[in-house]
């Protein structure tokens, strides 16, 4: 699997696991992904754990996507940190956000994050259930492994 595969599959889902001090408190955050960036972005409060966490500077800190229905599993690894990049967070800013925040994007607890992504170890799996159902069957039938996907670290 390519490195554009990977960042395909991660736009995709919407949600994954934050730790933000990468053995602590895993907290369920919705991701922004910016290939371009090798980063992906969070809107979140300036009283959340990850933004007082990141407050000294960047530091370690993991992310776990888990979506069966996409295909992907990861465990990514990266630097958290803080950032006041108004024209990104005008680019991400949606009706979703919105309702977080009393003062929309003016909110004065408003904090956009940045996790530039270091390492990642992935697996992805068939998306589709008859896909999987027709290869299991095929495994059976023939004494073949199964094609359970791909697994690798980026």
């Amino acid at each position: 699997m390519s490195l554009d595969s990977f960042w395909d599959h991660i736009a995709t889902v919407r949600a994954g696991m934050l730790d933000a001090t990468a053995g602590s408190r895993r907290v369920p955050m919705s991701h922004y992904a910016d290939r371009d960036r090798n980063c992906l972005w969070f809107i979140t409060a300036k009283d959340t754990h990850a933004a007082k966490a990141a407050a000294d500077g960047p530091l370690s800190a993991a992310y776990i996507l888990s979506d069966s229905g996409k295909g992907i599993f990861a465990d990514i690894k990266g630097r958290l940190g803080l950032s006041d990049d108004r024209a990104i967070l005008l680019a991400l800013w949606s009706p979703v956000a919105d309702t977080w925040f009393d003062g929309g994007i003016d909110d004065p607890n408003l904090q956009l994050l940045s996790f530039h992504i270091t390492e990642a170890e992935v697996w992805t799996t068939p998306t589709s259930g008859i896909v999987f159902m027709f290869d299991m069957m095929r495994a059976k039938l023939t004494g073949m492994p199964p094609e359970m996907g791909s697994h690798f670290t980026i």
